[in-house]
């Protein structure tokens, strides 16, 4: 493994790693806060740090590249999230959870379809997706029964959805050339800009008095600075140097994260089935990570690397 691929895994783990943790910061925020509010203020926080970090405008080289942000900043900024906020008033968050991180999946078909450049799909992927997913269910619904909503249930499939999309625009974009920072703020401005009708339909109300409570200003500067400008940058890096499908599998390791955390801040007590739960998933992560060769007649694997 180069330099370069050892730097994307990093980067996407890094960014996973924020992901994971940002429920925290979240839960917070939606005291005062609605879903619509922390969205659009953690993206506007979020593309003014990556203007003031590289104020440089970026110079489009064919028009038809401008479409191909505006699908991204539609799908993963605004779409993707809006859904999400939905789903979760429909249906358990352990729901949403499980149904989220199919995403891998999807965009694993999408990219065989789609795009060439891509690795083909073969036996350890698919292999690491069942034994990730069932270490998934079994984080999500430790101590709770499975409760099936179809409205709730459905959006969230149309997010993760949405979110493969996003992810291979973002491959395609990646091919352009551009710098990652400037191509991240460009797809911020979209999603902004597509984010702004729905302000309008949901309660979004600007109250200054909010911001100044220091709790609530530094968990938005979290999300903003954190989860927003730093891990979309890392993600489009990391999509760039791994592709598509090696880095939307990190995804599996989202509940993971959100459970060690839970554990080590909210100091919430973790079942054995959530423990077992955490061994399935980081061993579907490798799986599908990994270059194992199946062999058609002999029983054992033998690695490539």
């Amino acid at each position: 493994m180069d330099k370069k691929t050892t730097t994307g895994h990093i980067t996407a783990l890094i960014t996973i790693v924020i992901w994971g943790t940002t429920f925290i910061s979240t839960k917070i925020l939606l005291t005062d806060f609605t879903p619509i509010e922390i969205l659009f203020f953690r993206f506007l926080l979020g593309l003014l740090v990556l203007i003031a970090v590289y104020p440089k405008w970026l110079r489009i080289k064919d028009k038809k590249q401008e479409f191909t942000f505006a699908a991204a900043g539609l799908c993963g900024i605004c779409l993707y999230y809006l859904l999400e906020n939905i789903a979760l008033t429909y249906t358990m968050a352990s729901n949403v959870g499980v149904i989220i991180s199919v995403a891998p999946f999807f965009t694993a078909v999408l990219s065989h379809v789609f795009l060439k450049t891509e690795e083909k799909l073969k036996a350890p992927f698919f292999v690491g997706f069942v034994v990730a997913m069932t270490g998934i269910c079994l984080i999500s619904f430790s101590g709770s029964e499975l409760k099936l909503n179809p409205v709730g249930d459905i959006l969230a499939i149309v997010a993760a959805f949405i979110w493969a999309v996003y992810s291979l625009l973002t491959r395609k974009i990646s091919n352009y050339g551009y710098n990652t920072i400037q191509t991240t703020r460009r797809i911020f401005t979209y999603g902004i800009l597509f984010m702004l009708p729905f302000l309008f339909l949901f309660d979004f109300r600007l109250d200054v008095q909010k911001f100044i409570k220091p709790e609530y200003a530094l968990n938005l500067i979290y999300l903003g600075l954190g989860a927003s400008a730093l891990c979309f940058v890392t993600w489009n890096y990391a999509v760039k140097v791994l592709g598509a499908v090696k880095t939307s599998v990190y995804i599996y390791i989202v509940p993971v994260i959100t459970v060690v955390t839970s554990v080590t801040v909210l100091k919430e007590k973790i079942t054995w089935t959530a423990a077992i739960g955490i061994g399935l998933t980081l061993i579907g992560l490798f799986l599908s990570e990994s270059k194992l060769k199946f062999k058609k007649r002999g029983k054992q694997n033998e690695c490539r690397e």
